[in-house]
């Protein structure tokens, strides 16, 4: 009898020790799970300032205000009031009060002759400044397809006006005049207008006026002590058209391009982790109201433009045999001449999709035009990169189709109709909020084009510091062992 009480008091004891083991074990992997949670947080992010939109995925962790007094941050004390006065729609709009737009990016500008940029636009000096005083006079820039390549024009009135008082507060840039607070050297040089212009040689030249230029750069801006200092690595130089700049290209090609794709340059001048990809300036005029509906935009599928092209764009040619004889498709040779611009709008604006197919170039202004016309772009470009794309997710409001399967019998027609209402509708109302980041305009404004290029530009700057730096790490090493 005593065995048995012993035998029972031995598991009862058993059953004690398990319990208390399980519970132990369960409470120290919470509080384990709990540490880490915590530790993975960066200390730095309040979680008000996350961005709930899709379309900002990305928090600029790597931007930081630890770069001595480059790219600095918004004061808190400014934050913490526009937080206060925030309404809930405008807290919830992921679009708005992202950490994209806190960076205000230093720039010094070098003061070219105007021969290199408004002199190109028959602007004439007044005295010995080589700037316009953009407040009582702003310099044309060209209309026609010279509007599409026209963001040099767009980023150095935006930069003069940065110096007002009553416009700093506006403005993702601010102009400084001491190139040693600068995150980047700015080189105003309006190279695809030199190209559109001068880059035909008159029957009295050897070269060009548009070589002439460039070689004229290169002598100024390699002379001079901020290139001499940095190597050129923290210089800026907008080259967008894709023939602009082909004779200076490999002698500055430590700085950062700003280019509309990597078509004709070789990956080791230019690539997606130096440079800035810009978009281009839209040719069709933005769709004010758009009420459409998925039953109000007949055409299924609409393409304008040249269709014989070289390098890459003979998916053009092959897909127009294809789809010409779709009931539902346009696909016909156009160009802005003879009315063509508005008939592409017409086109764009009554189509529920639109085609962007690499041309000569990856990239081309229809994608843009698209955009503005709230007809969803459908990408057949395989090597195309994209503005922002590093904060943008581009499949938000584009249909990405690759080059080989588009060209497959059937293919493309049947996967474009089976893209119905509810998928389409979405598309085009986020088409519908994004459209003002590829919008150019003077004054420019938040959320636009030229914000987003400098936005785009200050996320460059911590790794244009960390070439720097690294670069110069030997530099005393001779002069201190002697």
């Amino acid at each position: 009898m005593a065995e048995r009480n012993v035998s029972k008091s031995m598991i009862a004891s058993r059953k004690s020790l398990f319990c208390f083991f399980t519970m132990t074990s369960i409470l120290f992997i919470l509080s384990w799970f709990l540490v880490l949670r915590y530790a993975a947080r960066p200390h730095f992010i309040d979680d008000n300032l996350l961005p709930t939109s899709r379309t900002f995925s990305v928090i600029d962790q790597n931007v930081e205000s630890t770069i001595g007094n480059r790219a600095i941050l918004v004061d808190n004390e400014k934050e913490e009031a526009t937080q206060q006065t925030q309404t809930p729609d405008e807290e919830d709009d992921g679009l708005k009060g992202s950490s994209c737009d806190k960076l205000v990016l230093k720039v010094f500008m070098y003061d070219l002759p105007p021969e290199f940029h408004f002199g190109l636009l028959d602007w004439k000096p007044n005295g010995k400044s080589v700037w316009p005083d953009i407040r009582t006079q702003i310099p044309h820039y060209p209309g026609g397809l010279n509007l599409q390549h026209s963001i040099e024009y767009w980023l150095t009135l935006d930069l003069l006006a940065s110096e007002f008082t009553e416009a700093r507060n506006a403005h993702s840039v601010l102009r400084v005049h001491n190139s040693s607070e600068a995150d980047i050297i700015f080189v105003p040089f309006f190279s695809s207008l030199s190209y559109n212009r001068y880059s035909k040689v008159n029957p009295h030249e050897k070269k060009s006026s548009n070589k002439a230029l460039q070689d004229k750069l290169v002598k100024y801006v390699t002379a001079q002590e901020e290139w001499k200092r940095s190597g050129g690595r923290d210089h800026l130089v907008l080259a967008h058209h894709p023939n602009s700049m082909l004779d200076a290209r490999m002698k500055l090609w430590p700085a950062t391009y700003m280019l509309s794709d990597f078509g004709r340059y070789p990956p080791n001048v230019a690539n997606v982790e130096k440079d800035v990809i810009a978009p281009y300036k839209h040719v069709i005029k933005s769709y004010v109201n758009d009420s459409s509906t998925f039953d109000s935009r007949p055409t299924l599928l609409y393409f304008q433009g040249a269709i014989y092209r070289k390098d890459g764009g003979f998916a053009r040619q092959e897909l127009f045999h294809r789809l010409k004889n779709e009931k539902d498709v346009h696909f016909s040779f156009g160009s802005v001449l003879k009315g063509g611009v508005r008939k592409a709008t017409e086109g764009m604006r009554s189509s529920k999709f639109c085609l962007n197919i690499a041309g000569d170039t990856p990239s081309s202004n229809r994608l843009f035009d698209a955009i503005a016309s709230h007809c969803v772009p459908v990408i057949i470009s395989d090597d195309i990169e994209l503005p922002y794309e590093d904060v943008i997710d581009y499949s938000q409001f584009c249909i990405f189709v690759r080059t080989s399967d588009a060209l497959r019998e059937n293919y493309l027609i049947n996967f474009m109709r089976s893209i119905g209402r509810d998928e389409w509708t979405r598309m085009w109302s986020k088409l519908k909020e994004v459209e003002s980041f590829f919008e150019f305009q003077y004054p420019s404004k938040e959320g636009d084009a030229v914000q987003m290029i400098w936005q785009a530009v200050a996320r460059k700057v911590p790794a244009m510091r960390l070439k720097l730096n690294r670069s110069g790490r030997y530099t005393r090493s001779l002069s201190s062992t002697e």
